[in-house]
């Protein structure tokens, strides 16, 4: 079994804006461009052919109104393929009390499990007393935060994504907090190794980077028995496709255990799925 635990199914809205015109360069126009919505069977077959049993799947919201996946949208294809997909809600950090209401009603009436806030979106690292009332929600209601770490591919201030002091910050206010930190820290992956070390309660996924270009400080903490509890497989789909991703995990030097803690026993045990 295997779970993604970062993907996006991209609306015309997410496709078209300008930020993502570095990514498209990074993926060598892989990335869809058309003016026709994709529908969410693309998603499903890249997943299908690659052998990915579940996907969470993100919103996207960012200040000003900027909704680039609504939670609307993501709890629709939710339900249109329950046994394929869980929701991560997005919410109004300019908002809080809103904020807080749209977490608990998409985690309590349609089952999202859990909320994802990309810093470099808003301009606010995560210690802003913003995120403090979500941290607050997301501990009382059992559902992860999940965030971006490392540098931005769109042009876009990378500072918000440092693991020290932001992540290490968090979690020492918020020792219940599960924090899931996405796109594996670079170029402070040895920071990010290290607060995942410190706090029981943080993660990293490896959205965002294909299994062959892991930093190899990542794959020495894979290897070890704390690091097999604590990394989670990840793609940033559709800037990654799901085979893409996942090629070459054999050479990565992991045990059957390992290996299988990775691609999806973290993951069900961070967003408490069920098979």
């Amino acid at each position: 079994m295997t779970i993604d635990v970062w993907m996006q199914h991209p609306t015309l809205r997410f496709l078209g804006h300008d930020m993502l015109s570095s990514l498209r360069r990074w993926t060598g126009g892989a990335m869809p461009e058309n003016d026709v919505e994709v529908p969410i069977e693309v998603t499903v077959k890249s997943m299908d052919d690659a052998g990915v049993d579940v996907g969470l799947l993100s919103a996207w919201r960012g200040p000003g109104g900027l909704d680039l996946v609504s939670n609307d949208e993501v709890a629709a294809w939710v339900g249109k393929y329950p046994n394929r997909f869980a929701g991560l809600a997005t919410v109004d950090l300019d908002h809080p009390v809103a904020a807080i209401r749209e977490l608990r009603s998409r985690v309590r009436a349609d089952g999202f499990v859990g909320l994802r806030v990309v810093p470099w979106l808003w301009g606010l690292p995560p210690t802003d007393r913003r995120y403090y009332p979500l941290f607050a929600e997301c501990v009382e209601l059992g559902v992860p935060f999940c965030t971006q770490v490392g540098h931005t591919g769109p042009m876009r201030r990378s500072e918000t994504g440092r693991p020290i002091p932001y992540i290490d910050e968090v979690a020492l206010d918020f020792p219940e907090l599960m924090i899931v930190c996405g796109h594996v820290g670079y170029p402070w992956t040895e920071e990010m190794v290290a607060v995942a070390r410190k706090h029981p309660n943080v993660y990293i996924d490896t959205s965002a980077y294909t299994t062959k270009r892991l930093p190899e400080e990542l794959v020495r903490f894979m290897r070890t028995g704390t690091g097999q509890r604590k990394v989670l497989f990840g793609t940033n789909y559709p800037m990654i496709g799901h085979r893409h991703a996942l090629d070459g995990l054999d050479d990565l030097g992991l045990s059957d255990e390992a290996e299988a803690a990775y691609l999806h026993g973290n993951a069900e045990r961070v967003f408490k799925l069920s098979r």
